[in-house]
């Protein structure tokens, strides 16, 4: 079904703002995915807050232009499912995981922050855990030394006979 031209003028402005508001762009070639398949993937990528369209390649150059994926422009050959996300890794990570799965999906390339991306840089990025991960694991970093030195303190506080050690414990680790 073909676009008329204010169709196409929509359709470019749309994924103009998208890519205006991401922070990554991966492309994976979907040649033989049957329609379950892509709706799979279609699903999981609205739950992680990834913009996933099929696209003429035409018009998602437009869409690109003047944008930071431009450096991608090269790789917009073929059957090509394009994935925008505002989250660094969740477009990767979506449609790598999903490529695991399904030999017929194939990450072809990607841009993040002006680069170009191969299909291993993809791969490399959704690697990375998500932000939330991230977050969590400096929190506990952030924790582990103040904990320790509670059970320092309360170890010696035991040894002295002075205080109960459990006590100490408990209120440190609030």
């Amino acid at each position: 079904m073909s676009l008329n031209r204010n169709e196409k003028a929509a359709v470019v402005t749309d994924v103009g703002q998208q890519a205006a508001r991401s922070q990554t762009l991966v492309l994976a070639e979907y040649r033989g995915l049957t329609v379950a398949h892509l709706d799979t993937l279609r699903r999981q990528a609205r739950d992680k807050g990834v913009y996933l369209h099929v696209l003429k390649n035409t018009l998602a150059r437009r869409a690109v232009a003047g944008t930071p994926f431009e450096v991608a422009q090269e790789a917009m050959v073929g059957p090509l499912i394009y994935g925008f996300s505002e989250d660094a890794v969740a477009a990767a990570k979506v449609v790598a995981d999903f490529a695991k799965g399904n030999d017929k999906l194939v990450v072809k390339a990607g841009a993040y922050a002006g680069k170009a991306l191969d299909a291993d840089g993809v791969k490399a990025l959704a690697a990375i855990p998500s932000r939330e991960v991230l977050i969590a694991q400096v929190a506990g970093l952030l924790k582990s030394p103040i904990q320790r030195m509670a059970g320092v303190l309360a170890a010696v506080a035991e040894k002295k006979g002075a205080v109960d050690a459990p006590a100490v414990e408990a209120a440190a680790a609030a």
